[in-house]
């Protein structure tokens, strides 16, 4: 089993319909048709919805992906129309609730990796490829890549795993030339993020976008990034002074969370039915001021 521990009721908003409840965030559309992104403070992991929320997460979450936009917006037009709250919305989603176009969203989750870890390392172990992709001999855990490569994969629903997928599949899917286009804009901007990153002592190992397409008549042909984009929900993050290929690298994540749910201290068996107890303060702290972490380092800015 997986899912939600606990699944929130959403909140009812005058003049909002609410569309659907995501592992952290919820959606909404107005009357205008445009739809209405809340990100909340919940975590995920595991394939579990946690019944602990990390303290301003959302906010950080948002705003980081508002900065990351500014700084694509000229390779890749994005979904935001406004950062104004709705009419009658909780004072409580000011900071981290989008306005957006309502686009034609892709169903692809489109990867790009600059360095081998996580699933891209485990299908290498066994097959020296990725993604059907061929890399060289001698890669381990940590190590970067000859050049950055697209490894799409499937978008699984809230509990269920997102799985690797062939370009040669997602072609299939999506016709080649947006298949073609996903490649193109996905490494585009990971190659624009990796150099911003970079210039803040940070390794920006892998990502995932996701892109819709604007009705006809919509403004901008062609692809439009969306949802969030190059956040530590998204991305893995490493601190550059300290990598060290070879082994796991520390990253500005959910790694906490990772740890002790694994840990003997949660008292929680992975591979049982049971749901995932809740988070001990020092946990929901440390993961709290990884996410701050990573957006002061990244924008310049206190949060």
């Amino acid at each position: 089993m997986s899912g939600f521990v606990e699944k929130p009721e959403p909140i009812q908003v005058p003049g909002l319909v609410h569309l659907h409840t995501g592992k952290v965030r919820e959606l909404y559309q107005n009357e205008a048709g445009d739809l209405v992104m809340v990100a909340s403070d919940r975590m995920s992991a595991y394939d579990w919805v946690l019944p602990t929320e990390i303290p301003d997460k959302g906010r950080v979450l948002t705003q980081l992906s508002l900065w990351w936009f500014d700084q694509l917006a000229d390779l890749a037009p994005n979904h935001v129309l406004s950062t104004e709250l709705p009419p009658g919305a909780p004072a409580d989603w000011e900071g981290r609730t989008l306005v957006c176009r309502r686009l034609e969203m892709v169903p692809v989750e489109c990867v790009a990796r600059g360095y081998l870890t996580g699933s891209g390392l485990a299908e290498y172990q066994q097959t020296r490829t990725v993604c059907g992709l061929a890399l060289p001999e001698g890669l381990v855990d940590g190590s970067e890549l000859p050049a950055p490569i697209f490894t799409p994969a499937t978008k699984a629903e809230v509990g269920e795993h997102d799985e690797n997928v062939s370009y040669e599949e997602v072609a299939r899917q999506v016709g080649a030339e947006t298949a073609a286009q996903l490649r193109q804009a996905t490494l585009a901007v990971y190659g624009r993020a990796r150099d911003i990153a970079r210039e803040r002592g940070l390794i920006l190992a892998d990502t995932k976008f996701e892109f819709g397409l604007a009705a006809a008549g919509g403004g901008d042909a062609g692809l439009v990034l969306a949802d969030e984009v190059l956040t530590p929900d998204s991305s893995r993050f490493w601190p550059a002074d300290v990598w060290e290929p070879g082994h796991a690298q520390p990253s500005f994540d959910k790694q906490y969370v990772r740890d002790w749910l694994t840990s003997p201290a949660s008292g929680w068996d992975r591979a049982s039915e049971q749901p995932p107890p809740p988070l001990p303060q020092e946990v929901v702290d440390a993961t709290r001021a990884k996410y701050v972490e990573a957006y002061e380092r990244l924008t310049g800015t206190a949060w």
